[in-house]
């Protein structure tokens, strides 16, 4: 069943036409271990998030597009993967998934997405942000910017209404570079972000982020300072 259901959802993800996601915006559930799991979900694409605040923990991640699909009846979210913290070997390949959508809840049966999960934002709270964007330019230590080529090494943000996630790695080589997330505002030109967790740095969970923000057509701009103080200039391009 497993082996036809992957089939059928290679070939949609070829030919299917696009529509709004039920799924847009951010959701939650807990893990048997009662960590956080906080997913955000676009028009095709998702990323999500294993952590616990109270012990500043990062736990785990993943991301990559997804559909939905009705197959013989039956409700299935394919999703495959560009990057799993939990085994890079699956980097690439697709796992269909039956659910089911009530409102704002939402069950899966199986694979790495299975859980009971609420959602916790609709993304209409700031409908020009939420979207995915790449990093295409990112300004050097002679302060010019410097165009970053598309290629399989990728860093990709996921906002929703009011919830961030970043994720920076290599689809060809299926290595992992880091990830980070939290809750976001933007407001009279600033940007900023708190850190639920960060894959680099623990102790990072709490803070906050402020950068200029400025958008323009598919170009998001914002400058400020990382997490390490250095100074951060870069532009994300819109990807939906």
């Amino acid at each position: 069943m497993k082996i036809i259901l992957a089939f059928l959802l290679t070939i949609s993800f070829m030919f299917s036409a696009s529509a709004s996601s039920p799924l847009n915006g951010a959701w939650q559930s807990k893990d048997a271990s009662g960590n956080t799991i906080t997913m955000i979900c676009s028009e095709n694409y998702l990323m999500y998030g294993v952590y616990n605040t109270a012990q500043q923990k990062y736990v785990r991640s993943g991301g990559g597009t997804y559909q939905l699909e009705n197959l013989g009846g039956k409700k299935v979210l394919s999703f495959k993967r560009d990057f799993n913290t939990d085994d890079s070997t699956v980097v690439g390949l697709t796992v269909a998934n039956l659910y089911t959508l009530n409102n704002n809840e939402l069950a899966l049966t199986e694979g790495p997405l299975s859980g009971n999960w609420k959602k916790i934002d609709d993304s209409k709270a700031s409908k020009t942000m939420a979207n995915v964007w790449r990093i295409r330019a990112r300004e050097g230590a002679d302060f010019k910017m410097q165009t970053i080529l598309k290629g399989s090494r990728k860093t990709l943000k996921i906002l929703s209404g009011n919830r961030f996630q970043w994720a920076a790695f290599n689809t060809d080589t299926h290595q992992f570079f880091g990830t980070g997330g939290g809750t976001y505002t933007v407001k009279d030109g600033k940007y900023t972000e708190t850190i639920e967790f960060f894959s680099r740095d623990n102790k990072r969970t709490g803070s906050s982020l402020t950068f200029d923000c400025v958008l323009n057509g598919k170009d998001w701009t914002h400058a400020g300072q990382s997490t390490t103080g250095t100074r951060v200039h870069e532009i994300w391009e819109k990807q939906e």
